[in-house]
């Protein structure tokens, strides 16, 4: 099967299956997916769901926010992953937004990494789930869902497997294809026990083709 074949083949099932796949977090606007998406760092989306609803009460926008020390906002995230780093984080993203942007979340790559706490895979979730921007995040889960399927090649790195997926997927369809690889990595090829016996993508899965064909009622191959 070659490259463009396998993607397509991948496109065309998940358009057929989760056309409307989007990110779990939960928001109102670009303020708070960006403080979502900082604090989902290492962190589970319904950890941050459950936290940011009370921390968002309090600081609603950028101008409270910036206002805050992160002492302020520790006692508001203390259950997510890392709080201290990310009070500070938050602490100075307020202020960022507020000083060089006009309170608002701006929407390049560029501008987006040099706000504290938020790096490129944060910067392209940002630009890619609130403007549609061809831009792919590469998380955990995308970059061992792509390596598995065959979608990259010996990508070491998540800059490598973003530069192969950016090449051969339809720019209309990038930012779709983040929730998709991310999804079915979370629910269906988890890391340590895949769900190959439910997943759709057997007949083009690289991963899939090279499991030994030994009848067991645990191995996803068997019979």
């Amino acid at each position: 099967m070659t490259v463009k074949e396998r993607y397509r083949k991948v496109i065309d099932y998940f358009l057929a299956h989760a056309p409307e796949a989007e990110t779990e977090l939960f928001y109102d606007n670009p303020f708070q997916l960006l403080v979502a998406v900082v604090l989902s760092a290492q962190c589970t989306d319904k950890r941050v769901n459950l936290t940011t609803p009370a921390l968002f009460d309090r600081f609603p926008d950028a101008e409270t926010l910036a206002q805050a020390s992160p002492d302020d906002v520790l006692p508001y995230i203390k259950s997510i992953s890392y709080p201290n780093n990310k009070a500070r984080h938050l602490s100075g993203l307020g202020k960022m937004l507020v000083d060089d942007f006009g309170g608002q979340v701006p929407m390049t790559v560029d501008e987006l990494v040099r706000l504290p706490g938020v790096g490129r895979k944060t910067a392209n979730v940002i630009t890619s789930v609130i403007d549609a921007q061809p831009n792919m995040a590469v998380d955990t889960h995308v970059f061992r869902v792509s390596d598995r399927i065959g979608l990259t090649t010996n990508a070491k790195t998540p800059l490598a497997a973003e530069k192969q997926l950016l090449k051969h997927l339809p720019t209309g369809l990038v930012h779709k294809a983040h929730h998709w690889l991310i999804l079915h990595g979370r629910y269906v090829c988890t890391a340590r026990s895949p769900q190959c016996e439910i997943c759709g993508l057997r007949s083009v899965c690289r991963f899939y083709s090279r499991l030994p064909e030994i009848p067991s009622s645990k191995n996803p191959r068997g019979k």
